[in-house]
């Protein structure tokens, strides 16, 4: 007869106490103690889906091989994978609700025709996913829909269709017969996703999962569950907005440095190849102080981002900092090298400060274009709109040399811009083969006398 008990498990890491306590001990986290009923009872698994155990092999024995990727008809998730799906690869997409994930995964399935593909949702009907791909003008007989929630029961049907590729929609719906607590539930997330990543690496099937995200915007059930997985892709972006970005938190086969952009359009979401037409203004609008041109650097891919600033007077004699889409620390650091370097007094105004495009940055590059699009709200002075930035801003107040500078001035020349500030030293002899005005700066104070100052 099958014994009952309770435990308590750590929601973030999955650790399991037999008593409540306030603080994990295992990770540190304060009331993420949860009570569940433990059920020690054998259940059906994957017994007929593993193969026996296989004996330990040197690891001079072992064959090196390029690992099978399978291409997805999308070329932004492609990027973000590394170049497609691995055999036998766990891949767990995350975001908001209502941000796009589903449309994402259903709309590069139904264009897949090398593959039987079994999705199974625990969130929507048959009708639901019916109406969702006839509004993206997609229908595909090789597409099997499921809607389950029980793991077993899906586990027999993957074993009688025999698909290429799995996708469950989502993890925390999913439930196994041998836990009794409820879907969603640290156990719960945890065997289950353990269940289908030991049948991913034994049948070669890739199996892509849809998870939630909890409040604090970090992906909803145990942190062992990022553990188990091959891949994490975080999929962002404002539900209001038009805009969705896709950035690879983890990946065991390629760069987590690539994103990949998307619009949300009535059939779907569209690939935003040239990510400048999101994040710059268009030629129309007028002209403003506080608004700098950066050139960021995402893995292989640049981009230009229009940074905007709000300088002025402190209302109620304490100053403000607030950032948007940049590390409030950096910019409290550039402003102290402002002050202390450069001699412009901002320490009693309000600084504000927000990257265009509602995306996050994190390139230190971007760092000139900050206090350029700075001391143009200060001071009140029109940055060109065809001026282009590039560089990191030391404590001193000198300009260091940053990663791609190349890639950085093509990328600005490409775009029509007619001139671009960099580091000092940083082409190495190759800036003639640009037609684009390189100056080449060794610091702030430099930088402020030519674009601000009436130097040409």
């Amino acid at each position: 007869m099958a014994k009952e008990k309770i435990a308590y498990f750590c929601s973030n890491c999955g650790h399991e106490s037999g008593r409540w306590m306030g603080r994990c001990p295992n990770c540190g986290e304060w009331n993420t103690m949860v009570e569940e009923k433990v059920v020690t009872k054998k259940g059906k698994s994957l017994s007929s889906l593993v193969t026996p155990t296989q004996r330990p092999t040197p690891l001079s024995e072992i064959e090196v091989e390029n690992e099978p990727r399978i291409p997805l008809p999308s070329g932004e998730l492609n990027r973000v994978l590394g170049g497609g799906l691995v055999v036998g690869s766990l891949t767990l997409i995350g975001g908001e609700p209502g941000v796009g994930k589903s449309t994402l995964i259903l709309q590069n399935l139904l264009s897949v025709r090398s593959r039987k593909i079994l999705y199974v949702s625990g969130e929507e009907s048959a009708t639901q996913l019916k109406l969702r791909a006839e509004r993206l003008g997609k229908i595909s007989d090789n597409t099997l829909i499921l809607c389950e929630t029980n793991l077993d029961a899906v586990l027999k049907h993957i074993e009688k269709e025999q698909p290429g590729l799995v996708v469950i929609d989502s993890i925390q719906t999913m439930a196994m017969e041998s836990l009794e607590s409820a879907a969603g539930s640290v156990s719960q997330v945890r065997e289950c996703a353990a269940t289908l990543l030991r049948y991913a690496k034994t049948s070669g099937v890739p199996v892509l999962l849809v998870g939630h995200i909890n409040k604090e915007g970090s992906l909803a059930g145990p942190k062992v569950l990022e553990h188990i997985v091959d891949t994490v892709l975080q999929f962002e972006g404002d539900r209001q907005g038009l805009y969705r970005i896709l950035r690879s938190i983890k990946n065991r086969f390629g760069s987590t440095s690539e994103i990949g952009v998307y619009e949300m359009v009535n059939t779907g979401l569209r690939e935003v190849k040239n990510p400048a037409e999101m994040l710059l203004s268009r030629p129309g609008d007028e002209a403003l102080s506080g608004v700098a041109v950066g050139v960021s650097i995402e893995g292989a891919r640049p981009f230009l981002i229009e940074t905007q600033a709000l300088v002025s007077t402190a209302a109620y004699g304490t100053p403000q900092r607030a950032v948007t889409g940049f590390d409030q620390r950096r910019l409290n650091m550039l402003l102290a090298v402002l002050e202390k370097r450069v001699g412009f007094k901002l320490a009693a105004k309000d600084v504000f400060l927000n990257i265009a495009g509602g995306i996050k940055v994190s390139d230190p590059a971007l760092d000139l274009s900050v206090v350029v699009a700075v001391l143009s709200s200060n001071f009140d002075v029109v940055i060109p709109r065809d001026y282009a930035f590039a560089g990191e801003v030391g404590l001193s107040g000198e300009i260091r040399n940053v990663s791609r500078a190349e890639m950085r001035v093509a990328e600005a020349e490409k775009l029509g811009f007619s001139r671009i500030f960099i580091p000092a030293g940083s082409l190495k002899g190759s800036a003639g083969k640009f037609s684009i005005k390189i100056d080449q700066v060794r610091s702030v104070e430099e930088v402020f006398r030519s674009v601000l100052g009436g130097e040409s």
